[in-house]
């Protein structure tokens, strides 16, 4: 699936779900497959309830109650002395936004540009989408199937912005409109469709304003002088003259891959497969643009509507599909939690986040390779194995204080801008590998004030110092506070070998007296 061009007309799909409410209590009784005494089944007329200052109304209807009726907002003591028969529920509105947003990730398959309408419906911008499901009405009847698949009732609408979308699917009948066709079906409309507040409806019904063609009919500066701003620009929006961009659930990828399976598969080596067809085609997409992925993403669709997404990252940008391939059967054999295919995926999306500009790269010229290429290699098997969190490398920070000259990091974590000193292979080095945070104080013996110690005394045992280097002066950085004192560093070596990392915090003569530490220990 790619980005349509710029100069594409938009094309926005409204999904309603005018009985959310009902049809989740009917998931549940047929997850359930029995009927417990007192619940409701498929053939009553069922209402659920919530209370409102101090009034139980209905606040969702199935289809047999709006049979009878009854309407939203209606009060249960009304409705039962309609319809005594009458069953009630609890509304529970948090379980129809868990539903909705389940129904959200599910309906990503059709587009990566989604996002929820209100508590009953979505919106899904399927601009460049249509051909996956061969044309525009093959997607309306794909997203219609898959509703009735998962057990909710729906009305959809196709057309060029997503308030026209909307008001189509809310308050007529639905369906596909292709550019110019929806301003047309849009007159038509009630003025209901505006969704204004009860006092400005039935100021615009005793004007003799019924539908939003009379509206159209009339000029804009009137109707704002007399029924507020509001009105003209919600007017312009809902006939298509305006389009307001939705903000889908998560932003899109540059790239994404998409395979509809007619045949839904189960067995791992089939998904392998799957995967790596879709990182063969990622890849040539990629080198088209002279780019580089630093992660990979793939979403398992689910017959039965659940969505499981894993991510594999990098540590560098690359192209090399057969090691990417290699990241993904590391982190789908690691999962905690393991991949569970139900009855079947039926679609699989690859995605790639994250890109880096990737310059051609000729390899085998190099006299003395560094196996820098290797060491990414093994950090991002150990990161699919192990996870992202579990394997960290440090990274310079800028800073002349030792303690905070390098701080750990993730090890899929692109790299500063800061980068290690450079050292003389042929030389000592110049900082120990292993560092005591924070610095142990030690006793010493010095021959001359500011000189090395000649022996010092750590951990109940004494060193008498054959060799020191240094001293190498390190300032303290007076914009911190408390600020840390002038340290002299010394490299000294006992008479067994071993070597230190010692310093003097601060100079003699000067209050307080100064003192001396060990930073850290040389191989």
């Amino acid at each position: 699936m790619k980005a349509a061009p710029s100069a594409s007309p938009r094309r926005y799909l409204a999904v309603w779900f005018p009985f959310l409410s009902s049809d989740r209590l009917r998931r549940e009784e047929t997850r359930r497959n029995f009927v417990e005494p007192g619940e409701p089944s498929s053939q009553d007329a069922v209402v659920l309830v919530e209370k409102v200052r101090g009034a139980l109304r209905l606040a969702a209807l199935n289809p047999q109650a709006c049979s009878l009726g009854l309407t939203r907002g209606m009060t249960l003591a009304d409705a039962q002395a309609r319809t005594p028969a009458l069953r009630t529920v609890v509304h529970r509105p948090e379980a129809d936004a868990a539903l909705l947003a389940r129904v959200l990730e599910d309906f990503g398959r059709f587009t990566p540009m989604a996002a929820t309408d209100g508590d009953d419906g979505l919106i899904l911008d399927v601009t460049g989408c249509s051909h996956l499901f061969g044309n525009e009405a093959g997607l309306l009847l794909a997203v219609e199937a898959r509703a009735g698949r998962i057990g909710l009732g729906v009305r959809t609408a196709l057309a060029s912005t997503p308030q026209t979308a909307r008001a189509l699917s809310r308050f007529g009948r639905g369906g596909l409109f292709v550019p110019g066709q929806d301003r047309k079906a849009v007159r038509t409309l009630p003025i209901a469709a505006l969704e204004l507040d009860d006092k400005e409806h039935q100021a615009l019904t005793r004007a003799g304003l019924r539908t939003l063609g009379d509206l159209d009919d009339r000029p804009t500066a009137p109707l704002a002088a007399r029924f507020g701003t509001d009105l003209p620009v919600r007017l312009a929006r809902i006939l298509g003259q305006e389009d307001v961009r939705i903000t889908p659930l998560r932003s899109p990828p540059p790239c994404v891959i998409d395979r509809i399976l007619f045949e839904p598969i189960t067995e791992t080596t089939d998904v392998e497969a799957v995967i790596g067809d879709l990182l063969i085609e990622a890849m040539a997409w990629l080198d088209q643009r002279r780019l580089g992925g630093r992660a990979f993403a793939v979403a398992f669709f689910r017959i039965d509507g659940a969505t499981r997404r894993i991510t594999v990252r990098t540590g560098r940008a690359t192209r090399d599909a057969p090691g990417v391939m290699r990241l993904f059967k590391e982190r789908l054999t690691a999962l905690a939690t393991p991949l569970e295919p139900g009855f079947g995926f039926d679609h699989l999306r690859l995605s790639v986040p994250v890109t880096q500009a990737m310059a051609p790269a000729q390899p085998g010229f190099e006299a003395e390779p560094t196996g820098s290429e290797d060491l990414d290699r093994l950090i991002d098997r150990l990161t699919a194995r192990l996870g992202p969190e579990a394997v960290g490398r440090f990274e310079p920070v800028e800073s002349h204080l030792p303690e905070r000259a390098a701080r750990l990091v993730w090890a899929g974590r692109r790299h500063g801008d800061v980068s290690w000193p450079a050292r003389d292979s042929a030389s000592p080095p110049l900082r120990p590998f292993q560092m005591f945070d924070p610095p142990q104080p030690i006793e010493t013996v010095a021959l001359a004030p500011d000189g090395p110690p000649a022996r010092f005394r750590w951990r109940r045992v004494t060193h008498s110092v054959v060799r020191a280097e240094g001293p190498e002066r390190i300032g303290g950085e007076w914009w911190r506070r408390p600020s840390h004192r002038t340290r002299d560093y010394y490299r000294v070596e006992d008479r067994q070998g071993r070597r230190f990392w010692l310093f003097r915090a601060g100079f003699y003569g000067e209050e307080p007296e100064p003192s001396w530490y060990i930073h850290g220990l040389f191989a």
